[in-house]
């Protein structure tokens, strides 16, 4: 049996034979006079040329390429190959003569045969190829590009009649090489649900042009009486590098006209393993922020080859530290959690992602008890410890102000205590911008768990510091799923105020961020990220239900929830900020409490605790943390929050 390896074009082969029969037909036989040829010679040379040539191309593979796929690769052998095929032949010329008695042909000839025969070969290729991929339409046109791939051989396209009807058609932003390559993919898939109708670009230079037989409208002047002449149903992007306020801009003028936005990731190592796919544009994807990308090799070397403890390591930020740091090759990770399906779930996902390469460790226990604590410490000695442990659900620890308190702030001083006594080298806390300015319970431990981590820093052994920032895409709690549930509900979307602003982040940027921050500190600083353009909830929302295609869906108002205000801060004092080695990183720095100030204030706190009441300890929060104000307090005074700049 041949090896696939092997196989040749033989119809292919044959229409290059007479092409180069053509040829010496015309340039030998019609002007043989000026060479003056016999017809014994017009053989001799002839014969010549055909061994060359196709011993070149033979031997060069040229026959076994699926020519209907080739590109610019595909022609550049071919060149390469007639080239070498007609030095080959000069040779011959210029040799045989030594040898036998033959009648000589000009130099000129012979170029100029080498020349018109690659010309042919050429015309014949792309002549396939270009049938190949436009024969797919049951036109008169479409119909005799069928009719030239029967005769080269190829495989007919059959179609229903009219199927360019049924296909989706749209509009694709950005005529560059994605855009085309899109368009390409698609003209060529005869199976392909879509159909690219026009292109819309910002360049002067392509608008008025086509692509392929596709128009370029200028960005400009694409207006939606001119889409509509196109009959476009649905607009592409399909531009990688779009600003955020360019893919704002184009997003809302798009949406709002009616059409249906979609994306078309186009990866640009492809090496890498990624793949090309034509998608949904994401609800995340309404924040119009491109994630940050902060690690960099001085953060994965810290962290190489360290014992490292994770509290709260199964919550949707304490799992994607454990996969950040799977990444840069630790010693061992331990992931510690009260919830066991969390723990389960992230334990299972990095065994399978990295087999036996990762030490990875699970325990079971409250950050509050100080015996299953001690006995977790004293088993793995862990280097590094990275608290991400808490109660975060503002509503709920309204009602819960006792366990808030309990597991937030006496977790954090549990897990303090335990870092000096076995010598731990650095600790790192997770915050949350609800801490700037509390107007809720949860937001006034968290702040309380910064100030212990703070005052830490002047007397412990360890280096400590917290890391501060704003809503988390995707967590448990967050916004968008509940408005996607709210959606496929049928509605309404819920919204406590339309004036509602919040920063969001990633998950992994927020791990990330975390890592980092953890790494470059010295000693009690508090972090905060540079989270870029705050989000209007009301735009989200409205945003969400145009994505989602359906009608009807209303937004309901239902009023501020208890402890929660209009807009979140990032800074407790913007004047005492310090940039960090990190444009996007910047550093909040208090004056830390004294030891015995803490233990004062943790001292209030545990009475309050120990009364049973969650009012008492309310208002222990408020003696304790001075910026802790009442909601209504807070939001008659708020006012839009200025960004931080990164300039």
């Amino acid at each position: 049996m041949k090896h696939p390896d092997f196989k040749i074009k033989w119809q292919l082969m044959v229409y290059d034979a007479l092409v180069l029969l053509f040829v010496d037909l015309l340039l030998l036989v019609l002007y043989r006079s000026m060479d003056n040829l016999s017809l014994r010679g017009i053989l001799t040379h002839s014969a010549i040329s055909f061994f060359c040539v196709f011993s070149a191309r033979l031997v060069g593979g040229i026959y076994q390429q699926i020519w209907r796929y080739g590109g610019i690769q595909c022609y550049i052998r071919l060149l390469f190959v007639d080239g070498c095929a007609f030095a080959l032949n000069l040779l011959i010329e210029l040799t045989l003569p030594m040898f036998v008695r033959i009648e000589l042909i000009t130099f000129a000839r012979l170029l100029s045969i080498a020349c018109m025969n690659l010309l042919g070969a050429l015309a014949i290729r792309m002549i396939y190829r270009y049938a190949y991929k436009c024969g797919n339409t049951q036109t008169s046109y479409g119909r005799f590009l069928n009719l030239l791939l029967r005769i080269f051989g190829g495989a007919k396209i059959e179609l229903p009649e009219g199927n360019d009807v049924h296909k989706i058609k749209i509009a694709i932003i950005g005529a560059g090489r994605v855009g085309v390559t899109l368009a390409e993919e698609l003209m060529a898939n005869p199976s392909a649900s879509y159909i690219p109708r026009c292109f819309i670009d910002v360049s002067r230079e392509k608008a008025g042009r086509e692509i392929h037989g596709i128009p370029v409208l200028l960005e400009s002047e694409a207006s939606i009486s001119r889409l509509k002449a196109f009959e476009v149903q649905e607009v592409v992007f399909a531009i990688p590098h779009l600003t955020d306020e360019e893919q704002k801009k184009l997003y809302a003028t798009y949406s709002q006209a009616g059409y249906k936005i979609k994306v078309y990731d186009y990866p640009m190592m492809q090496s890498a393993g990624g793949k090309r796919r034509l998608r949904e544009f994401d609800v995340e994807e309404l924040l119009f922020r491109k994630p940050v990308v902060i690690s960099n090799e001085k953060t994965n070397a810290y962290y190489r080859g360290k014992v490292i403890l994770i509290t709260g390591g199964g919550g949707s930020i304490g799992s994607e530290l454990c996969r950040q740091l799977a990444k840069m090759e630790p010693k061992q990770i331990i992931v510690l959690d009260i919830y066991e399906n969390g723990a389960y779930d992230i334990q299972q996902e990095l065994r399978i992602a990295c087999g036996g390469r990762l030490d990875l460790q699970v325990e079971i226990c409250s950050i509050t008890s100080r015996s299953s604590m001690t006995r977790v410490f004293a088993t793995y000695r862990p280097q590094i410890v990275i608290n991400a442990a808490a109660h975060k659900h503002v509503p709920l620890m309204e009602h819960n102000c006792i366990e808030a308190v309990e597991n937030n702030v006496f977790g954090t001083q549990l897990l303090v205590e335990l870092c000096e006594a076995f010598s731990v080298e650095r600790f790192m806390m997770v915050s949350t911008d609800k801490a700037v300015n509390p107007t809720n319970v949860m937001g006034a431990t968290k702040r309380m768990c910064e100030m212990i981590v703070q005052s830490a820093g002047t007397w412990g052994q360890v280096k400590y510091s917290a890391t501060r920032f704003g809503n988390v895409l995707g967590s448990a709690g967050s916004v968008i799923p509940l408005f996607k549930k709210q959606i496929a509900g049928g509605g309404p979307i819920t919204l406590t105020d339309r004036r509602i602003i919040r920063y969001f982040m990633t998950i992994p940027e927020a791990s990330q961020l975390v890592l980092e921050s953890g790494a470059m500190a010295k000693n009690g600083e508090l972090f905060v990220l540079d989270m870029g353009q705050p989000v209007k909830i009301l735009d989200l929302a409205e945003s969400m239900i145009r994505l989602s295609g359906v009608k009807g869906i209303e937004i309901v108002e239902t009023g501020l929830r208890p402890g929660e205000k209009l807009y979140e801060e990032l800074l407790v004092k913007t004047e005492s900020m310090t940039r960090t080695e990190n444009r996007l990183i910047f550093i909040e720095k208090d004056t830390p409490l004294t030891a015995d100030a803490l233990n004062t204030r943790l001292e209030v706190l545990r009475s309050a605790c120990a009364s049973g009441s969650d009012e008492a300890v309310r208002q222990a929060l408020k003696q304790v943390v001075p910026t802790y104000r009442s909601p209504d307090e807070v939001n008659a005074q708020a006012e839009a929050p200025q960004l931080l700049t990164s300039k």
